[in-house]
């Protein structure tokens, strides 16, 4: 995403928040990031940017933040920890590495159209959908190819 100039102020404002110095880093964190990232990782680079939080109060502001739609709270199948993003009100699926972790964010929907579809054939409003896909990167398959 690499958002470097956004006021996060009006949108922790608007749902209701106070603003602060935790909030504000942690959305700034996860907007700048390519990808979703675990609590302990939001944390440890709270630390490097000097700003003294608990570990605690982070895990506690990605719950208030994903109850307020400002993040989306990931749970990959096979990993015991949810990864967080910021949320830019846009549709995304994954494409996850089963054995790195590595994620890639999908930039399309190939559901659109099965949605539409599924919603004509049976009188349902699709409310949504979550689609993550699962393998091995180039780089994992690399490691696991025996050496010729």
């Amino acid at each position: 995403m690499k958002t470097n100039n956004i006021d996060f102020s009006d949108a922790l404002a608007r749902n209701g928040l106070k603003i602060t110095k935790n909030r504000t880093a942690i959305l700034r964190i996860l907007a700048q990031s390519d990808q979703p990232l675990a609590a302990e990782e939001i944390f440890w680079q709270l630390k490097n940017k000097k700003i003294s939080v608990n570990l605690s109060t982070v895990y506690r502001t990605l719950e208030i933040l994903t109850d307020k739609n400002l993040l989306t709270k990931i749970n990959i199948e096979g990993d015991n920890r949810a990864l967080f993003e910021f949320n830019p009100m846009v549709h995304r699926h994954y494409l996850v590495c089963l054995g790195c972790k590595k994620i890639l964010t999908i930039n399309y929907c190939p559901l659109k159209d099965y949605e539409k579809s599924l919603a004509k054939e049976t009188n349902y409003t699709i409310a949504g959908h979550k689609l993550d896909i699962y393998g091995y990167c180039p780089d994992c398959m690399a490691k696991s190819r025996p050496e010729v």
